[in-house]
């Protein structure tokens, strides 16, 4: 849902970027090489400089081998670390890193064109990669590439540092080929919630990515380590891959390790979603809404939607991260016992599949499997009741139904299944998103569309409605109730305050009165639905950061009506 994230507290005046942060880039060109010297800081600070004495080589967090690059702003001084590369005249170089922190910075200047630069608002505690391009001049040979944080934030973390393109004559770093598969990997002491792992070391390795179910889980230097934080009673298959400063090498064969037991306590009894039902996103970063624990989300919230996972390098398969530096210092401890008590206060706490970092493609069997099996792991591990389905790059509906039909299997019929499509994805029942809405009709929650960031669509009636209108929201609606949702799967999906969105932002009552035109025939405006629809599941907002921004005026009049509507 990176469409509704608002970055308008940085965007307007304060910073000025070249571009949005990429996920991935495309392949090097096989006659490219990295014309950056001690990418990796493997050397400590050679052929770096840092501003002020800004930076240090650290030995964690790194990405990979042992060192990364730690730099700390004070005062005026963004802690800029840069290099200067020699490059080819008329020639393009992708430059990239990775990165964990707070509003990291990566840019070229020097160019002999358009220099350039990229940013991220914050990468959570995991690492993030941010790229980006540029072209050199006629008569350009060296170009200064850097990286900073911003004025007043933490320490950030920098590693993997790249610039591929055709050879300057600068010349690049000689590495070690990348080391092979570990072999070897066993399972021993089993317990509850529990077991080890260990494998053959690998000679040219500096350490080993650990694999659960296909999602990554740990790295360590050693070739063993506890799995801890299992549930009782249960399979897992792990997986190890070697890695060094020339990259990751292969996974391992698959090992399977099953905890002893079947009874241990797990991450508490889901809740039921009541029959009207407010639903809320809550953003697990800093945008300039109002920070919030999950115990801070109003009551009025009866869904709340942890926004966002994280996408990983296996296809489908998802993450977690908090941004416990971005929250005010928020430990993964707290943030799972604010979960269990939501849940014991009847609320549903779901996470959120989608958004600027976790863009998924679930193309195929693998990738629908690796969807269920890590969504299940995360649910297990911070006691998320469900998911939501949020991905604005379309989706494949026969592999996604195969993903949640399969995590319907594993957590039972007390999963909270919601979706959050654009207005262009659900209007006709042949599109991606509709489709896989009702091949998932028997264990679908709801679906609150998003009526906004929109620009005019049809409505069943088959005529055109513009956003920010008591017609749009219920002549769309009408579209999902009479293309075979049932009303109890139908929300309307609003931002909670003009700051939450682009464009399409409607007033609560503009909002109430579609509720009552849909559920009760009362309130409409030049649209009249031809029956109506009392079972409406109710309404969602982005963000409940946003609406504790604006003292909560959208919960505080939208939940009231949801909560009373037949």
């Amino acid at each position: 849902m990176n469409r509704i994230r608002s970055l308008a507290l940085l965007g307007a005046a304060t910073l000025t970027v070249g571009g949005l942060t990429a996920l991935a880039t495309g392949t090097a060109q096989a006659a490219d090489i990295n014309v950056a010297r001690n990418g990796g800081f493997e050397s400590g600070l050679a052929n770096w400089t840092c501003a002020g004495g800004s930076g240090a080589v650290v030995s964690s967090p790194v990405y990979a081998g042992a060192g990364a690059l730690k730099a700390t702003p004070a005062g005026s001084d963004n802690a800029r670390c840069s290099q200067t590369v020699t490059v080819k005249p008329n020639s393009t170089y992708t430059l990239s890193t990775q990165v964990q922190g707070s509003y990291v910075y990566l840019g070229a200047t020097g160019t002999g064109t358009q220099d350039v630069s990229t940013w991220t608002p914050g990468s959570g505690s995991g690492w993030q990669k941010l790229s980006t391009t540029f072209s050199t001049g006629p008569n350009t040979t060296q170009v200064t590439v850097y990286t900073h944080g911003w004025y007043g934030q933490p320490g950030y973390v920098v590693d993997e540092f790249s610039v591929f393109g055709p050879d300057g004559g600068g010349g690049t770093d000689p590495g070690p080929g990348i080391p092979g598969a570990p072999a070897g990997t066993a399972v021993s002491g089993q317990s509850a919630s529990g077991l080890t792992l260990a494998w053959n070391a690998v000679g040219s390795a500096t350490g080993y990515h650990v694999y659960q179910d296909g999602v990554r889980v740990r790295t360590v230097t050693a070739p063993t380590t506890q799995i801890t934080g299992l549930a009782a009673g249960t399979s897992y298959a792990f997986q190890v891959s070697a890695y060094n400063a020339a990259g990751e090498g292969p996974k391992s064969a698959p090992v399977t390790g099953t905890t002893t037991g079947g009874d241990g306590p797990g991450p508490g009894p889901n809740p039921a979603v009541p029959k009207h039902a407010l639903t809320g996103y809550w953003q697990n970063f800093n945008n300039g809404a109002t920070v919030q624990k999950i115990s801070d989300v109003s009551a009025q919230y009866d869904i709340i939607a942890v926004s966002f996972a994280d996408a990983t390098t296996t296809p489908g398969a998802i993450a977690f991260n908090l941004d416990s530096a971005g929250l005010n210092g928020y430990t993964v401890a707290q943030f799972k016992a604010d979960i269990a008590a939501k849940k014991a206060a009847g609320k549903s706490v779901i996470l959120s599949i989608g958004g600027e970092k976790g863009t998924i493609s679930v193309n195929d069997s693998a990738s629908a499997t690796n969807l269920a099996n890590s969504a299940w792991a995360l649910m297990q591990e911070y006691g998320f009741t469900g998911i939501d389905i949020d991905l604005e790059n379309g989706l494949n509906p026969t592999y996604m139904t195969q993903a949640l039909r399969s995590l319907s299997q594993k957590a039972g019929p007390s999963l909270v299944l919601t979706m959050a499509p654009q207005t262009i994805d659900m209007q006709s029942t042949q599109g991606g998103y509709f489709k896989t809405a009702l091949n998932v009709k028997d264990i679908l929650t709801v679906v609150n569309m998003q009526y906004y960031n929109s620009g005019a669509m049809n409505g069943c009636d088959g005529k055109v409605y513009s956003q920010g209108s008591v017609d749009f929201l219920t002549a769309l609606a009408c579209i999902q109730l009479e293309g075979g949702l049932d009303p109890s799967q139908v929300g309307i999906g609003v931002p909670a305050s003009p700051s939450g969105a682009g464009s399409g932002y409607v007033s609560p009552t503009v909002v109430n009165n579609a509720l009552d035109c849909l559920a009760r025939g009362t309130n409409c405006g030049s649209f009249k639905p031809s029956k109506t629809y009392p079972g409406l599941r109710g309404a969602m907002t982005w963000s409940t950061n946003w609406d504790a921004k604006a003292g909560s005026a959208w919960s505080n009049a939208v939940g009231p009506k949801v909560h009373a509507l037949p």
